[in-house]
């Protein structure tokens, strides 16, 4: 295996000036840097990241910890987050906790022993302990998409309850009187908040709010069936779902087909978070879409800066803007809310 005084040899230069071209620090000349970089090639010479990593004690590695990355929102915030680390010079370590507090815990225990440089965190739970194991052992922290209680981290989410209140406010003004929202789990900041939005816009339009109207369960499609399931059992029907995330929404839609139930014919639905055009033959769905790519990209610019020491003092909160796309799937005025 060769070393780096072997490619100093090759090169007729000192492993100093090996070590800077590696590194890319310092001058160093055109001429030199082609002969130690086609020396490196030739010797099949691999750096030592390890080493360097223990000497400036920093493993150039980040970890992303999402509570599903088989949903295209997480995923898409992945890409933002690894575009931006890569062309830092960061790698990314990926993991998924499945919305369970015990499995978060477990992962944040692996990575504190793998000596990461810092944590991009989607909460399983609005609980700050994931966020303080992670400041006790100092290592850096950034929590994406949810909030967490006690404001001492750094956040970057979106406006969800003025996301969902915007699409309430949209069925309202469709003529829908009767909305039942499917939210997420109970203890999730999202849920809560999209919850929140949905009280917010009956309370304007003067309407009391029906608690057969409001089901919690998993961010998942079959959790989407079961709530479904359940707000169409009430009587009187409601005209409208207000789906808390895009796989809630896709559950509510499919349970709805096999009922032999018209979307928004009978039934008009809206959802949180776009699907990517890639994967959408037709889009369908009116959702308050988040920003997801550029959610990933701010979290991890912001992850870095504090790394670099180079971020404002203070936790900051960054707060990105919610789009409202209207399309089929929440009709027409009065189409579906003829009651």
């Amino acid at each position: 295996m060769s070393t780096i005084r072997d490619v100093a040899e090759r090169a007729h230069v000192s492993t100093m000036t090996v070590s800077r071209v590696i590194n890319r620090s310092g001058y160093i000349s055109a001429e030199t840097r082609a002969r130690v970089e086609q020396a490196i090639v030739e010797l099949g010479y691999v750096p030592n990241s390890l080493a360097r990593s223990l000497r400036f004690k920093q493993t150039k590695t980040l970890a992303l910890i999402l509570t599903d990355i088989t949903n295209p929102f997480f995923t898409t915030v992945a890409r933002g987050v690894e575009d931006v680390a890569s062309e830092n010079g960061f790698n990314v370590i990926f993991c998924n906790t499945d919305e369970s507090p015990v499995e978060e815990a477990e992962q944040l225990n692996i990575l504190a022993q793998k000596q990461t440089d810092g944590v991009l965190l989607v909460p399983a739970r609005s609980s700050a302990e994931p966020v303080e194991f992670l400041q006790r052992q100092g290592v850096p922290v950034v929590v994406l998409d949810r909030r967490v209680p006690g404001g001492g981290v750094d956040v970057v989410r979106c406006d969800s309850e003025q996301g969902a209140y915007d699409l309430v406010r949209l069925l309202l003004s469709l003529g829908h009187r009767r909305i039942a929202v499917l939210a997420g789990p109970q203890g999730v900041s999202t849920a809560a908040d999209r919850v929140a939005g949905y009280r917010r816009a009956l309370a304007e339009a003067g309407l009391a709010e029906d608690p057969r109207l409001v089901y919690f369960d998993e961010y998942t499609q079959a959790g989407g069936q079961r709530m479904t399931e359940q707000a169409l059992a009430a009587q009187p029907q409601p005209t409208a779902l207000f789906a808390a995330n895009n796989f809630i929404a896709i559950g509510a839609y499919r349970f709805m087909r096999q009922a032999g139930l018209r979307v928004p014919e009978d039934v008009a639905l809206v959802a949180f978070d776009d699907l990517p055009a890639a994967i959408v033959m037709d889009p369908f769905l009116t959702v308050a879409a988040q920003p997801a790519y550029a959610m990933g990209q701010r979290a991890t610019e912001l992850l870095l800066d504090r790394l670099a020491g180079s971020a404002p003092a203070g936790h900051q909160e960054i707060v990105l803007p919610i789009e409202l796309i209207i399309r089929r799937s929440s009709g027409d005025a009065l189409s579906s809310a003829a009651s």
